[in-house]
């Protein structure tokens, strides 16, 4: 059974919800093992969607995206 978690974050501008998916690029690329991750942006709207068969590894890949773009959107206030 695959387990799933799928997030939606709300950004402000187009340009916002770009410059953090873009920024998550490189992690997507490099792949957290045991876990499949996508990602989209919409208008103002990223969605990130992660699968694995382990709730464990799902949930340690949620935890790394989230940190991720939390760590991101501090370094965007900051600049």
């Amino acid at each position: 059974m695959t387990n799933r978690a799928h997030f939606l974050f709300y950004f402000d501008t187009n340009k916002d919800a770009l410059v953090v998916a873009e920024s998550l690029s490189p992690e997507i690329t490099h792949k957290i093992p045991k876990s499949q991750v996508r990602i989209s942006v919409e208008k103002k709207t990223l969605s990130l969607t992660i699968e694995s068969n382990e709730v464990s590894s799902l949930r340690a890949a949620c935890n790394s995206y989230i940190r991720w773009i939390q760590t991101v959107l501090s370094v965007k206030q900051l600049v």
